[in-house]
């Protein structure tokens, strides 16, 4: 393997017709809507008790209607945990994605796991240096490093369930409404076959995005192949939009996909420098919705963060995407005031002060 420095302009510029003939998809179901309907939203929080993650993941759902509420008319669904790489302190669980099959499976439900990881040392990361790669090689390598490193592989085969690399494979391209960076967005096609996406982030601070919830989660669909592992090409050209590199995109993505049940282990959490160099601290929570952008604001507000100092919040906004604020919301369980935690939070560091370092080098 070897690396090489790319200017800004040549990057960009070998970034252009990457996509070119590949099959362009429609979404006919289109889950997002829910961020645009005037219904309140619910959000269901729920303490753990004596370390039982699996009772409190089933009491979240049910306090939202159940299962077969939450899934009706929806039989193919994928589970998106955030693996963004191979430490398991700043992961999402495998008790909180195995319940959640479980649950889907019970109700006869066609059930997946799919990611595509930021990256891992050996693989895109040389010497502490975070590099890009579109390498397939490399990335179906690092995938199932990761996977088998934190449990993924042997909990996909015990369940007999698919565990999807979503960083390779047939791909397709979906047309993106009212679109901030991408009109279209290039996706593994399994994404497309799917009736629902349920995304099962970690709750962590971020040190671009401010926090990474359930529509940060979503940056892990961006495959790699196309867009770069750590999504160089997507932090670049949402860098040209807003300073974050993350917020306009994953606006983007929330509209190019069938996000509609978001489920966030809050067993541990990262404050501080996350998504990775954080400190981690027990909140011993499961907060559930089927709205993502309510119920990473009920989130958000639950680590102390006020929905403007989110940019990912801003910019939905900004796409008249509903709720805008935590009393738009109708929360079921424990109460916010309860369980509140004022998280240390990142030093945020634009985009720009890190673009011609972070990720630039590339391992072919």
């Amino acid at each position: 393997m070897k690396t090489n420095m790319l200017s800004r302009r040549e990057f960009l510029r070998q970034c252009v017709g990457l996509t070119a003939g590949v099959t362009i998809a429609s979404l006919t179901a289109k889950p997002w809507d829910l961020l645009f309907a005037d219904e309140k939203p619910a959000v269901s929080i729920v303490k753990i008790k004596n370390d039982n993650i699996p009772y409190a993941v089933e009491k979240a759902i049910d306090l939202l209607g159940g299962i077969e509420t939450l899934t009706k008319g929806k039989d193919r669904i994928m589970l998106k945990p955030n693996l963004t790489g191979p430490d398991p302190k700043a992961t999402t669980k495998p008790e909180v994605i195995k319940t959640l099959a479980q649950l889907m499976k019970k109700s006869g439900k066609e059930v997946s796991i799919g990611e595509g990881s930021a990256g891992a040392p050996g693989f895109n990361i040389k010497n502490r240096i975070v590099c890009r790669t579109r390498n397939k090689e490399i990335l179906d390598d690092m995938q199932q490093f990761i996977f088998d490193k934190l449990g993924y592989f042997s909990l996909a085969k015990s369940m007999k369930i698919p565990l999807i690399n979503l960083h390779s494979g047939e791909m397709v391209d979906v047309m993106v409404p009212k679109a901030y960076v991408f009109e279209k967005i290039t996706l593994h096609r399994s994404l497309t076959d799917i009736d629902l996406l349920c995304s099962v982030p970690m709750m962590k601070t971020h040190a671009l995005a401010q926090v990474t919830l359930g529509m940060k989660n979503l940056f892990g669909l961006f495959p790699g192949s196309i867009y770069y592992a750590v999504r160089g090409l997507v932090h670049e050209l949402t860098g040209e939009i807003e300073p974050s590199g993350t917020a306009a995109a994953i606006v983007d993505m929330v509209r190019a996909n069938k996000c509609g049940l978001v489920v966030i282990d809050g067993s541990t959490a990262m404050e501080g420098q996350g998504p990775s160099l954080g400190p981690i601290v027990k909140t011993d929570l499961i907060i559930a919705g089927m709205n993502p952008l309510a119920t990473d604001i009920v989130a958000a507000n639950i680590m102390g963060f006020e929905p403007e100092e989110i940019p990912t919040f801003v910019w939905a906004g900004k796409a008249a995407m509903k709720p805008t604020r935590v009393e738009e919301i109708e929360v079921r369980g424990e109460p916010i005031a309860n369980v509140r935690r004022n998280f240390a939070r990142a030093r945020i560091i634009p985009w720009a002060a890190i673009s011609n370092t972070f990720g630039k080098k590339e391992v072919i």
